[in-house]
């Protein structure tokens, strides 16, 4: 009788579940940003969650939780309930965090449910605008003959900026001084000010900086001129050996309703067809994944191949945050 009582708790508590995501959302939904408000992937959660929210017939929230690279977010919404009410938007450093952190509090295969990649974005080599080097190759020639009297500002340990800064002087064999800001607001306001001499940077945070001539742009790491900044060419074409793409993927707590995912996923694949998201992205210079990789199965693998690709990377250069 037990195991009869047993199994008829079992069924009705899957039929509610099942019955719970049919009916969701009923309330406001929280994305969570690990990063400040006005940096490149705040801006890119804000658009995406404005236009599910028209899809979803609830109100879709970020909310800014920086700190400590990216983990203090992600790590709050590691331990969040799995009610699909608290989502994570982060970008490439989900698979850098497990190299860059010896101790970090959870583990980004394991303690999330993924939803689906967003966008890639390119980045950009771009200095203030007195800089004495006018061309990609002669800023190559100018950083090998002057190394660590140059400053590089990044947005952070674990930030995009500090990931493109460790694979551009791989690149060019030569250390630079490293300057850390927190978040990418207050870095390029010094480079603009003349504070600081370089940056490398997501275009969703240069490419208006750029037109309006407030800093010099040396290159894009897109194996392609972009189309927002078509006299701007690529690294590759300036010599040097750099692309790289900070992608984005949204995030639940692990164990999240299947069904709840898949409602999530349809309405980001409807939010990135939205007119507003694709024409802001392409100003922005980037673009939309397709469907096929706004899925969860292709944010696994994504995910799972860039932890590796990093962990070399960063065992390579000896960096770490704790």
């Amino acid at each position: 009788m037990k195991s009869i009582f047993a199994a008829g708790m079992l069924v009705t508590m899957a039929l509610s579940g099942t019955a719970l995501a049919q009916d969701y959302p009923t309330k406001p939904i929280t994305v969570v940003v690990p990063f400040s408000a006005g940096g490149p992937t705040d801006t890119v959660a804000r658009l995406v969650a404005e236009a599910m929210s028209q899809d979803l017939g609830q109100q879709v929230v970020v909310q800014n939780v920086g700190g400590a690279g990216g983990t203090l977010g992600a790590g709050q919404v590691a331990t969040a309930p799995n009610d699909g009410y608290t989502l994570l938007l982060h970008h490439i450093g989900m698979s850098t965090a497990p190299t860059l952190y010896r101790s970090l509090p959870y583990d980004p295969l394991t303690d999330f449910s993924t939803i689906g990649l967003i966008t890639s974005v390119p980045m950009t080599l771009v200095a203030r605008k007195d800089f004495e080097p006018n061309t990609m190759a002669e800023l190559l020639d100018y950083v090998k003959a002057n190394g660590e009297n140059i400053t590089y500002a990044h947005a952070g340990i674990g930030s995009a900026s500090q990931l493109c800064g460790m694979l551009f002087m791989e690149a060019v064999d030569t250390p630079m001084t490293t300057v850390p800001y927190q978040g990418s607001g207050p870095a390029m306001t010094d480079i603009i000010g003349g504070q600081v001499d370089l940056i490398c940077d997501q275009t969703t945070n240069t490419t208006s900086q750029i037109l309006a001539g407030e800093v010099k742009a040396y290159g894009v790491t897109s194996s392609t001129r972009l189309p927002t900044l078509p006299e701007l060419p690529t690294t590759r074409e300036g010599g040097l050996s750099l692309e790289i793409g900070v992608w984005h993927g949204l995030y639940a707590p692990a164990g999240t309703d299947p069904a709840i995912i898949a409602r999530l996923e349809a309405s980001l694949q409807k939010a990135l067809t939205n007119e507003s998201v694709t024409t802001r992205f392409a100003e922005l210079g980037t673009y939309p994944v397709t469907a096929a990789e706004a899925t969860p199965e292709a944010l696994t693998q994504t995910l799972t191949s860039q932890i590796e690709l990093w962990r070399a990377v960063i065992e390579a250069a000896g960096v770490y945050a704790d």
